[in-house]
């Protein structure tokens, strides 16, 4: 081993998120060493080698974690829906907003005539909320353009934002999300142009990491999903789904049988999705956000999932409509006070498993050697605070 590394933090609570027999993988006194991008080494301040670093930061006792991951999110948008809150305050529900022209396409219509830039400008605005809660790593879709050239500008717009923030972005093609107004009467026709235009486009300008798609009773039906995972398969781009948020279609289990990434929002998913989920380790993505604002009162089935082995992931689902948030760490909080989950899974669900529902898990999500720094430092000595506490924040450093 080299006895050198370009950055040492020690006398920290690490908490690797990684199976050491712990919960969270805490090292209740630990250090980690960085070098050239990659953790060298990580263990307990007794056993730690002496380094030569090039900057050596003691901790103090205060908790370090993995860099946080949104792994569910829209943050390209042009627009306001602040309206339909009123609306919805006035007693009308998601499906009627979208049925009455409200909803996805009243942010189609705004996203189309915005431009690269001006889309780039305010995505970045968002991201760098995330990235001042310790997030490191934000998915980002696509589905407010649901046209080649719109969806491209999206995609577009989300990478050149990463880079302007210095966030790691991955970008997922979220083309059938909704019918756009020139195919309302054909929607087999926009399916085979997402399937024959889109997605190969996309694909051969490497301009996303995924396929998704919106599987519901307002959305897309299952055999819309999978021909549109098939030409995802054809194309070699990996699956996720937002299934069974309103209704059980079966979108959860679909999308296992694709050996999809993960299903999200999955409040009405079925036991038998769930075991197909557990046989593809497909991740549940929780948002727990978009469940308080629409005022839901189905839970996602989280007993189940951790019965059959499910991991559950968290994420914001920031979008315009149904989830104006930027911040990670209160749905932390809410995912713990409404969906029941424990302090250790709700961690967990922004680390190891955020990472795991990206397909980046063998790079990120925990501190471990081989893997990216993206570290957080947080100005408390007790892990439950990230989960706990509201308001202010507490991010000491942040090392990528």
């Amino acid at each position: 081993m080299k006895n050198r590394c370009d950055l040492l933090i020690h006398n920290a609570q690490v908490i690797t998120c990684a199976d050491n027999g712990m919960p969270l993988g805490r090292l209740a006194l630990g250090a980690v060493a960085v070098e050239q991008g990659r953790i060298i080494w990580v263990g307990s301040e007794s056993n730690t080698p002496n380094f030569k670093a090039i900057e050596s930061i003691d901790a103090h006792g205060k908790v370090l974690t993995p860099g946080l991951i949104d792994c569910h999110t829209h943050l390209v948008f042009a627009g306001s829906r602040a309206n339909e809150f009123a609306m919805r305050l006035a007693g009308a529900d998601y499906e009627a907003i979208a049925r009455a022209g409200g909803g996805i396409l009243s942010t189609v219509t705004a996203t189309r005539l915005a431009t690269v830039e001006q889309l780039t400008e305010s995505t970045s605005k968002r991201l760098q909320h995330l990235k001042s809660q310790g997030v490191v790593t934000v998915e980002i879709k696509s589905g407010y353009g649901l046209d080649l050239d719109s969806e491209l500008k999206m995609l577009k717009a989300a990478r050149l934002a990463g880079e302007q923030t210095g966030v790691q972005v991955k970008t997922t093609l979220l083309a059938a999300h909704a019918l756009p107004p020139e195919f309302k009467d054909d929607r087999a026709g926009y399916v085979t142009h997402i399937c024959q235009d889109i997605i190969p486009k996309v694909s051969k300008e490497k301009l996303a990491d995924a396929v998704d798609a919106f599987c519901e009773g307002i959305g897309f039906t299952p055999d819309e999903t999978r021909q549109v995972f098939d030409a995802a398969a054809r194309w070699g781009l990996p699956v996720k789904l937002h299934a069974d948020q309103l209704s059980d279609l079966g979108g959860a289990g679909l999308v296992a049988e694709y050996g999809g990434l993960s299903a999200d929002h999955v409040e009405y998913t079925s036991l038998n999705s769930i075991k197909k989920m557990a046989d593809s380790d497909t991740v549940a993505t929780l948002l727990p956000y978009a469940y308080y604002a629409l005022q839901e009162t189905q839970k996602p089935p989280v007993d189940a999932f951790r019965q059959y082995g499910v991991d559950m992931a968290i994420a914001t689902d920031c979008n315009p409509g149904t989830a104006p948030t930027t911040n990670l760490l209160q749905c932390l909080h809410m995912a713990c006070t409404q969906f029941g989950l424990t302090v250790e899974e709700a961690i967990l669900g922004v680390t190891i498993n955020a990472a795991k529902a990206l397909g980046i898990d063998d790079q990120q999500g925990s501190i471990e050697p081989g893997k990216q720094p993206g570290l957080v430092l947080w100005d408390t000595d007790e892990v439950a605070d990230l989960v706990y506490w509201q308001g202010g924040n507490q991010v000491k450093a942040v090392f990528n």
